[in-house]
C-alpha cells in the first residue's frame, strides 16, 4: 500500500526502512523535539542518538499503513518489526511539520 505522505514524512520513513540514521535525520528540524516511549529528545544530536542506539541495533523498521490530518498534526500508523520484544508492534506516529521540515514527532504504542 503506498501512502501520499508529505515529503519530510516520507523521506524519514524511506531512510528508516534502509535503517540509514543518518537520512532519518535529515527531514528533522535543528531544534525538532522527538517524544518517545517517556523520553523528550530535542535538537540533532539527541535525535541521532535515538536512531542509533534504539532504532538501528534492533533493525526497527516503521511501516505505515494509515495516514490522516488531525489537529495540525499528520498521524500515521502502522506496525514496526525488528529484533526487539513484541515485534512486530503497531505505533502512531504523529508529525508536526513546519517549513518542509519534521518539527515534532510523538511517538506512540
Amino acid at each position: 500500500m503506498s501512502l501520499d505522505l508529505p515529503s519530510p514524512i516520507a523521506a524519514y520513513v524511506a531512510a528508516n526502512a534502509r535503517l540509514d540514521a543518518a537520512a532519518m535525520l535529515e527531514p528533522f528540524a535543528a531544534d525538532a523535539v522527538v517524544r518517545d516511549n517517556g523520553a523528550v529528545l530535542q535538537g540533532h544530536a539527541e535525535i541521532s542518538a535515538l536512531f542509533e542506539e534504539a532504532v538501528i541495533p534492533v533493525k526497527a523498521i516503521f511501516t505505515p499503513d494509515t495516514a490522516r490530518h488531525e489537529d495540525g498534526q499528520v498521524v500515521v500508523e502502522g506496525p514496526a518489526h525488528g529484533d526487539f520484544k513484541g515485534s512486530p508492534i503497531r505505533f502512531t506516529y504523529r508529525f508536526t511539520l513546519e517549513n518542509d521540515a519534521i518539527k515534532a514527532l510523538e511517538i506512540t504504542a
